[in-house]
């Protein structure tokens, strides 16, 4: 039998291209889709905007209705309850409140692993021996802080427990180390990359941006500082796809393009970037003071089945809060509705005893 070598040819080109074709199907995001300019005509810093996925993103980001507001004064919960060293300057009825709505924030259904025996030992709640209190405890005083030392990024929307947990006891959405590839060396890159990763975007960027970044205070840099690049200087082509990786999360976690927060005709240029910059480099380094001040500071306190598979903790990164919409919740004010998470007044904090990490 005798091939036409001509027909051969043309049905494989045929078939490369089904197959091409076939897989930008999945590479282009289904219309509509809306562009948004967001900085001056001809700068290509339009933001888009699918109709379709707001209205499922819109459903997802709802906060719950908050109840009736408590009476701030009458006796300190300190003076009737047992061992509340970060809330007992709270009044009775405040503090009985956010005992309530924190159930719902985070163990709401029925059975004896959630409500209030999420936290507390069962009939004895001014116990310490469950592991969820002194987490629960540490996380109201990381909620506090957010409120008030970090207000440059979350403003006067503030946060409470709802803005992560959405209604699980540990968030959807956070982050361990990864473990080293044990696959053939040549799949994986220095960074552990060829390894695809929602957190980089299914890309073959470093896989895990989070260290680095968000626990680690390593400098984020694509481009050299000066022109005549030294070694102190010198910024490598590892590091710029460390920084992309990075920036892929970020853009995927606030459901936003580079454009939201850089100038598209020049990305390294403070003075000509958008306000939100300067917003996510404060966030940067909000979450680096969740991880290392607040998550990282319970690791022994933690049972091994929730720490990840090489023991360190599981930790925030900007999903955490943000969950596809470029402000939680799209802004609603939760920290209005519930001021029992704002600090203590400092006269009332000078009395509440206790170490600042219990």
């Amino acid at each position: 039998m005798r091939f036409n070598t001509t027909n051969v040819t043309l049905l494989s080109l045929a078939g490369a291209a089904a197959v091409i074709g076939f897989g930008l199907l999945f590479t282009f995001e289904r219309l509509p889709v809306q562009t948004v300019q967001g900085g001056f005509r001809g700068t290509s810093m339009g933001r888009v905007d699918n109709p379709r996925t707001a209205v499922v993103m819109v459903a997802a980001n709802q906060a719950p209705e908050a109840p009736e507001a408590a009476d701030a004064t009458g006796e300190r919960a300190r003076e009737v309850y047992e061992n509340v060293p970060v809330l007992g300057h709270l009044s009775v009825e405040q503090f009985g409140r956010i005992m309530n709505v924190m159930t719902q924030w985070l163990y709401p259904g029925e059975g004896d692993a959630v409500g209030c025996n999420g936290c507390h030992v069962a009939g004895n709640f001014a116990s310490d021996d469950k592991y969820q209190k002194h987490v629960a405890r540490r996380m109201i005083q990381m909620t506090m802080a957010l409120n008030s030392e970090w207000t440059p990024h979350t403003a006067q929307t503030g946060v409470t427990c709802w803005t992560c947990h959405r209604g699980q006891s540990v968030p959807a959405n956070v982050w361990h180390e990864a473990p080293r590839s044990t696959g053939p060396n040549f799949l994986t890159g220095p960074g552990e990359q060829n390894r695809p990763s929602l957190a980089a975007g299914l890309s073959d960027l470093p896989l895990d941006p989070f260290t680095p970044y968000l626990m680690g205070a390593q400098e984020i840099r694509m481009q050299g500082a000066n022109q005549h690049p030294r070694p102190e200087s010198r910024q490598s082509i590892q590091q710029t796809e460390w920084t992309y990786s990075l920036m892929m999360h970020m853009s995927t976690s606030l459901g936003v393009n580079c454009t939201f927060c850089h100038n598209s005709r020049a990305f390294a240029n403070w003075e000509e970037s958008p306000p939100q910059r300067a917003l996510a480099w404060q966030g940067i380094r909000m979450v680096r003071d969740i991880n290392n001040t607040y998550i990282e500071s319970l690791r022994e306190r933690f049972p091994a089945n929730r720490l990840g598979p090489l023991g360190d903790t599981l930790k925030a990164n900007c999903t955490t809060c943000h969950q596809g919409v470029n402000k939680p919740m799209y802004g609603a004010p939760m920290i209005r509705d519930y001021p029992e998470l704002l600090p203590a007044p400092a006269a009332q904090r000078a009395e509440v005893a206790g170490p600042r990490i219990q």
